[in-house]
């Protein structure tokens, strides 16, 4: 097909034109929204688990993360569920940071406190990436705790979005 013969035929031309502007505005406008969705992104690094009687017991989670938002992610909850081995949830019963440095104080089976607690009201850096620990008590003997099928980690923002790290 010459050059003259395609110039025949203005309505193709101008279709063709309108959708690639079309494609253009939309690839702006996701390159320019790519930092405005808050969530956070990330991996449980540990788990550990240790008694705390014959039938409760505790784990400390270890995780890294990452807030790829422009935008500060504010903490309103942070929980630990267990998938059980039946299959079941069940969510733990969050420690604050000063029970858990006593949890480690007390409980040398569980090791070196390596990371602060992510708790309420953390606010997490623009583009920060952060290593932290969340500990949870669970109303189950630690032999039952330690067959679970998988752990979750679940992050609450103040204005709604929840982020979780998946686990065994």
């Amino acid at each position: 097909m010459k050059l003259s013969e395609s110039l025949k035929h203005p309505l193709a031309i101008s279709f063709s034109l309108a959708v690639l502007v079309v494609i253009a505005v939309i690839a702006g406008v996701f390159f320019v929204q790519r930092g405005a969705h808050l969530e956070l992104r990330g991996e449980i690094l540990k788990v550990r688990t240790a008694p705390l009687d014959e039938n409760n017991s505790v784990a400390v989670v270890d995780f890294r993360f990452l807030n790829p938002a422009d935008y500060e992610y504010n903490v309103l909850k942070v929980t630990v569920i267990i998938q059980q081995k039946s299959g079941m949830p069940l969510e733990g019963m969050t420690v604050s940071e000063v029970d858990a440095q006593h949890l480690f104080q007390a409980l040398p089976l569980l090791g070196q406190k390596y990371n602060t607690s992510l708790i309420m009201r953390n606010r997490i850096p623009p583009r920060a990436t952060q290593d932290r620990m969340i500990a949870a008590s669970f109303p189950i003997p630690e032999a039952a705790l330690d067959m679970r099928s998988g752990i979750t980690v679940r992050v609450e923002e103040a204005e709604g979005t929840v982020s979780e790290m998946k686990g065994k």
